[in-house]
């Protein structure tokens, strides 16, 4: 008896792949993203990914831009209620952190930097260059460019090495995401009292 593949539609091919892609990338790291390993989650061939995504640098790119897609409008939202003052600075922090730290983008970021694959970059940093350009509606657009820099430089190095260097340091394994707050919240203060 032969086993019938489901027939997808290339958009609800490629969602699958990118899930699965999402899935492999939390539970082994981004090494595990591969053509092959993403196909035998989704029952799919690897020429069949090769079609959607042209190689496994693609596959990651569009992983990349699906976590950056996902975040963004999570992060503005979260930001807009900040400068209301009906949420903490700490909200944005750990929402930012998490998406580099239990979402996997420092992880996949770091390995495609280190394997060459920088233009998979390319869909984390529009996706950057997007939410500045939105926060900035109202506020002044370097201060927003340069809280922006400092979040992500910082979230992204806790991803890596926060643990081991909190640890060594013998200081609390959310010092880092504090201290982040606390600056946040000093930006977020002036703004208020600017505008």
């Amino acid at each position: 008896m032969s086993i019938r593949r489901k027939r997808l539609s290339p958009e609800e091919s490629r969602s699958a792949a990118i899930e699965a892609a999402r899935r492999l990338l939390l539970a082994s790291g981004p090494q595990a993203v591969t053509l092959k390993a993403v196909g035998a989650e989704v029952g799919r061939t690897h020429a069949n990914l090769l079609h959607h995504f042209g190689s496994a640098a693609g596959l990651q790119g569009e992983l990349a831009r699906a976590i950056a897609d996902s975040v963004t409008s999570s992060i503005t939202e979260t930001v807009e209620r900040a400068r209301a003052g009906e949420t903490d600075a700490r909200d944005i922090v750990d929402r930012c952190f998490d998406v580099f730290d239990r979402e996997g983008a420092g992880a996949l970021a770091a390995w495609m930097i280190l394997t060459g694959n920088r233009d998979a970059l390319n869909p984390i940093l529009d996706s950057i260059r997007g939410l500045v350009a939105q926060l900035s509606v109202g506020h002044e657009e370097h201060q927003v460019a340069e809280s922006t820099l400092a979040l992500v430089l910082n979230a992204l190095g806790d991803s890596l090495l926060g643990g081991p260097i909190a640890e060594a340091l013998r200081l609390p394994r959310d010092t880092a995401r504090e201290l982040a707050a606390d600056r946040l919240r000093h930006r977020l203060e002036r703004d208020r009292e600017l505008g």
